[in-house]
């Protein structure tokens, strides 16, 4: 049995096993599907303590896990979590249709990325409607074409700006006349002379004429409902998240949109089971806040671990 099995392998999730492996709990590290989560996707982070001129987010993801590695933290990658029970100790996960079982569990298992909601919006995903342009900018299909960013935060502005290397143009849509994002972000984005703001306006359809691939979108004006196409290789979508909680709903308190409410401390509602990152985290959402709460879980789950064996 684990005394302390981690669901998720991004700042949250890894802090957390930097902190309970030094503790000597040997911590097992469900990585899921996309290790690293959303902060793998960010080509430059640089707001993350320490690193005066910048870090990719995969030299992050690497650097934390080998140091979580070092003290006895167990990875396991591709790990896909099935079904939980966490009705009485030990806890237990089904993990690709093998059983685990637990004294802790932490939730870290990050968010994904939204979805606007269009039917070819579906049809088109990886044929030119992508969420990542750290993963997908280069593509030989985004070379020197046009390109539509939809969103207005920090991640919008970084994407329409990584795309600046290989689009010809980069249009940037967003359904207010002012952008969300921080202001060195929003100032930085709309002073490239290559990123054309498009305010006011929300994208309804995207086009393929038949094609199978993206050739356009079409756009409407919320204030005069006027509708135009923009011409476009690709659509890359950056409105937000959701919290990646749909195996624990009804499990653990959690708010209407699926974000884990903890009760006290990262402690939910189920005894043993701690809650840190981005899929409890619906206010700040930034990778040192994520560490922050990791590091508090494994606290947590270690002083959890100790009243129990006394």
């Amino acid at each position: 049995m684990e005394k302390v099995v981690i669901i998720g392998s991004g700042c949250a999730g890894l802090t957390s096993a930097i902190y309970t492996a030094r503790a000597n709990l040997e911590p097992l590290v469900l990585t899921g599907a996309m290790p690293g989560g959303l902060l793998t996707t960010t080509s430059i982070v640089e707001n993350f303590p320490g690193f005066s001129k910048g870090i990719d987010g995969t030299e992050v993801r690497v650097e934390m896990q080998q140091q979580a590695e070092r003290f006895g933290a167990k990875i396991q990658f591709g790990s896909t979590v099935e079904s939980i029970d966490f009705s009485d100790q030990p806890l237990k996960i089904s993990v690709d249709g093998n059983a685990v079982e637990a004294q802790t569990v932490i939730i870290a298992s990050g968010a994904g990325h939204r979805h606007l909601g269009l039917p070819s919006e579906a049809k088109l995903e990886r044929k030119g409607v992508t969420y990542c342009a750290t993963c997908d900018g280069a593509l030989p299909a985004f070379r020197d074409q046009p390109l539509v960013v939809v969103g207005g935060g920090d991640s919008a502005c970084e994407e329409a700006t990584y795309l600046t290397r290989f689009a010809s143009k980069v249009y940037l849509v967003h359904r207010r006349d002012q952008l969300r994002a921080s202001k060195i972000m929003a100032e930085r984005t709309l002073s490239h002379e290559k990123i054309e703001p498009v305010w006011d306006s929300e994208v309804i359809d995207v086009m393929d004429i038949e094609q199978d691939k993206v050739t356009g979108v079409k756009i409407r004006n919320n204030k005069t409902n006027k509708e135009t196409t923009i011409d476009c290789a690709g659509l890359f979508i950056a409105i937000g998240h959701v919290p990646n909680t749909q195996l624990f709903k009804g499990i653990v308190d959690m708010d209407d949109e699926g974000y884990i409410l903890p009760k006290k401390g990262q402690e939910t509602n189920v005894s043993g089971v701690y809650v840190a990152g981005d899929c409890s985290d619906r206010v700040y959402r930034q990778a040192i806040t994520a560490a922050g709460q990791g590091c508090a879980a494994a606290i947590d789950a270690e002083r959890y671990l100790a009243s129990i064996a006394q």
